[in-house]
């Protein structure tokens, strides 16, 4: 793992130590980006998250699908994780903790958008960190990324109605035309443009063979990776520069909303890491599905955060720190992951034979 990845908290950190300056050196300046919008689209931070996402979408090969019958254990168990258990959970942790455990120590009203980060959080398994905390447990890349590009599929169709349905539970009225906008720009526009592109790598690259196609995007991705690294900085900034005087004033809200945040993430992994043990997935397959339903696609929850609450929300506040929360948090469970290999058999069991030693 390059060291800047492995050190992204550290950055995150710092980011937010320069926009906590900046809002209060040049507040003026903060409220000029903050003013480049229409409608709930902000130009500056629709273009930030383009560059987080872009060089993320080049890397998803949908050619992999035709994949997705094979080996089904790990599939199912991410995909239950991911999308029938993760985002209710998070609702129910949210609602939890703010508006009884911590009601006291937050301003009144204001739980529902706590809770609204945490469902954008919630309903946006990760697309692109999976490839880097699959590649440390030594995990099969080929299932990963049938994996991702199943949930970037799904995604497009059950994000939007996931999160409406439970930001009704916080009382929220929820504007459809932005969430649907905002899953049109932030996944569509940026996946097609992916697409578009890998076809163009590979058009001419598979003439030699299927190693130089693939080799061919990777030495893109690398390329662009940096944009995407600096996108995301960018917008913790401007995040941070605009929550300035709500952190100072109560700089505890990191930490009340990290608490709710880390139950969440282990907890995941507990339930899709023991189904896997259970079930005898491969260790290879085991340890990626278990962390793919853990992370979160937080530039995907940011954007939709600033797009329906306000680029000084609390909403957006909560999954920035889902950023800060999620990196030593993965990293911890790789190392869990890689000192527990010996929980798992070397290959799966076929779904028939492992029915049947059960019935006999």
């Amino acid at each position: 793992m390059p060291v800047f990845e492995r050190y992204l908290s550290v950055w995150v950190a710092l980011a937010i130590i320069v926009g906590l300056v900046l809002g209060q050196i040049a507040p003026a300046l903060v409220n000029v980006l903050a003013s480049l919008e229409y409608g709930s689209v902000n130009f500056v931070i629709a273009v930030l998250i383009w560059f987080m996402v872009y060089p993320m979408m080049v890397g998803v090969d949908f050619t992999s699908l035709k994949h997705v019958h094979e080996r089904p254990k790990g599939l199912i168990i991410t995909l239950v994780v991911n999308w029938l258990i993760k985002p209710f959970t998070m609702a129910a942790l949210g609602v939890l903790f703010f508006e009884y455990v911590f009601a006291p120590f937050i301003e009144p009203g204001t739980a529902g958008q706590y809770i609204a980060g945490m469902i954008l959080l919630g309903a946006a398994p990760c697309t692109a960190m999976v490839f880097v905390w699959s590649q440390l447990t030594k995990g099969d890349p080929n299932y990963t990324l049938v994996q991702v590009s199943l949930n970037d599929v799904i995604m497009i169709f059950a994000f939007a109605p996931i999160v409406a349905l439970l930001l009704g539970v916080t009382d929220i009225t929820v504007p459809w035309e932005t969430l649907v906008l905002s899953v049109v720009l932030y996944i569509v526009v940026p996946l097609t443009a992916g697409v578009i592109t890998r076809l163009y790598l590979t058009r001419g690259a598979q003439r030699r063979g299927a190693a130089a196609a693939e080799a061919s995007v990777s030495a893109f991705t690398a390329q662009v990776k940096p944009f995407s690294v600096i996108g995301l900085l960018a917008t913790v900034m401007l995040l941070f520069g605009f929550q300035g005087e709500v952190i100072l004033d109560r700089p505890l809200i990191i930490a009340i909303i990290a608490i709710p945040l880390l139950i969440q993430s282990y907890g995941m992994f507990a339930v899709a890491y023991w189904a896997a043990k259970l079930w005898r997935v491969p260790h290879k397959v085991a340890a990626p599905c278990a962390l793919i339903g853990t992370s979160n696609f937080f530039e995907l929850a940011v954007a939709v955060a600033i797009g329906l609450f306000g680029l000084n929300s609390i909403a957006a506040l909560v999954t920035v720190v889902g950023v800060l929360v999620e990196v030593p948090v993965m990293l911890s469970l790789v190392w869990f992951a890689n000192r527990t290999r010996h929980w798992f058999p070397l290959e799966e069991t076929p779904i028939r034979q492992s029915e049947t030693k059960v019935r006999n």
